[in-house]
């Protein structure tokens, strides 16, 4: 029986999934298909992730649905192109449906997995789903990528004034799956893993916070964000549908999804910001190494509350309030100038929400090496933060219960001196020719 196959990846929904959608409007039944890719979980050290416990969840929600219509989803383990070898002789394939990745690992897996299928005469077909505008649908008139937010947001509103999204309707409900028994599933413990016991986040936003969200979003003690994250990172939620809400209710919203849209643009565009600075100069930063002044900061024992609460709220829940996000990141890079390198592996070890393309954009924006950055002069005063977002000491109280008690530590550096001292270096390193 000639089958369509949907390579589920970061797209775990069924309302608005756009490969899905198209795979299951076909005339061939579809078989749903995930891997649990080694090149990424072999590389990760906590074998506790609670990404990967969440993945695992999605992945066991998707299939329970699926198997309530007399269908299942094929679960795999390994490096996918040897799973899609096995694959194409495991079944007859007409067609593969997937939504595209923009970060280069994905990029270079996709392209090895559309030439196996080519040589089999199977259809590989991407779809836009985790954007609202991909790629080249925001340019320059001369045709080159934005490396600048601001005009870019403009020429993205234009956009979406004259081509809004389109939602998709429910796959689960056109029902034209695969009809098989129940499949096996892996448990985390197959794959070397452990349940974590994570309460996450849910999957919905009230109209009151969206109408609140710019005049609130900035004070970490008040549940005046949306917590979905987690949700645009993994696809359990459709981007379209909230950029939708945002028009409606906030600017400030939709100015945070055009920023998400603007660094997988960039990503994209420009792929040696994975390891590189976006602007080469600043690899002539001359960063310190102290791997003492990095374990304070990781820990959260830097003596200056709003960095040490952001820090150990990351430690202990994989989140981090926006604001407090920059607060840190500027502390590190400024403050200690410690490489953003550092701090990037650092998230992306911890970020529940970990995507490459903000996260890396966020700390170079940090460190001033991204576009649109901000200059190396400007550096975050973590005790006027204090003051301004969280006056009442709520958000650091909650994190650091230690503090204003002999426990908790002295300032590891004097902000003035250090922020000369950043200021300085920056200074002489990019007057280099």
């Amino acid at each position: 029986m000639k089958i369509a196959i949907h390579w589920f990846r970061r797209d775990f929904r069924w309302e608005d999934n756009t490969a899905l959608y198209k795979a299951v409007s076909g005339d061939i039944p579809v078989l749903p298909l995930f891997i649990f890719d080694r090149h990424i979980l072999d590389k990760l050290e906590d074998k506790e992730d609670k990404r990967v416990d969440f993945i695992h969840q999605q992945v066991s929600r998707l299939k329970r649905d699926l198997e309530g219509k007399g269908s299942s989803m094929l679960v795999r383990y390994g490096t996918p192109l040897e799973i899609w070898k096995g694959l194409v002789n495991e079944f007859d394939m007409e067609a593969v449906y997937t939504n595209r990745d923009y970060e280069p690992y994905a990029q270079e897996r996709d392209k090895a997995i559309y030439e196996l299928l080519k040589e089999k005469g199977i259809a590989f077909k991407g779809s836009k789903d985790h954007v609202v505008f991909e790629k080249g649908e925001v340019l320059k008139n001369d045709g080159k990528p934005y490396t600048v937010f601001t005009p870019y947001s403009r020429k993205w509103k234009a956009r979406y004034e004259i081509d809004p999204p389109v939602l998709s309707g429910n796959a689960l409900a056109v029902a034209n799956f695969y009809t098989t028994a129940p499949l096996p599933m892996l448990s985390l413990q197959d794959m070397g893993f452990k349940p974590t016991g994570t309460s996450f986040p849910p999957t919905t936003v009230s109209e009151a916070l969206l109408k609140k969200y710019g005049e609130l979003r900035n004070f970490p003690a008040l549940p005046a964000t949306s917590n979905l994250s987690v949700h645009f990172r993994f696809g359990t939620i459709s981007i379209r549908k909230m950029a939708m809400e945002g028009a409606k209710h906030s600017d400030s919203w939709l100015n945070e999804l055009i920023w998400r849209d603007f660094y997988q643009m960039i990503l994209y565009h420009f792929p040696h910001v994975v390891d590189n600075a976006f602007r080469a100069k600043y690899e002539r930063i001359p960063w310190r190494e102290s791997e003492e002044d990095f374990q304070k900061w990781c820990e959260g024992k830097t003596g200056y509350p709003m960095v040490d609460a952001g820090m150990r709220e990351l430690n202990e829940t994989g989140l981090m309030h926006n604001r407090v996000r920059m607060v840190v990141a500027s502390f590190l890079t400024k403050h200690l100038l410690l490489d953003w390198r550092l701090g990037e592996a650092y998230f992306a070890r911890k970020l529940l929400d970990f995507e490459l393309a903000s996260n890396n954009g966020g700390w170079q924006w940090a460190s001033g090496s991204g576009c649109d950055a901000a200059p190396y002069f400007r550096v975050f005063n973590p005790t006027s933060q204090l003051t301004k977002f969280d006056k009442e000491l709520k958000y650091v109280k909650k994190w650091v219960p230690e503090y204003g008690t002999d426990a908790y530590p002295k300032p590891m550096v004097d902000h003035k001196e250090a922020r000369l001292r950043a200021i300085e270096t920056y200074k002489k390193a990019l007057a280099t020719q």
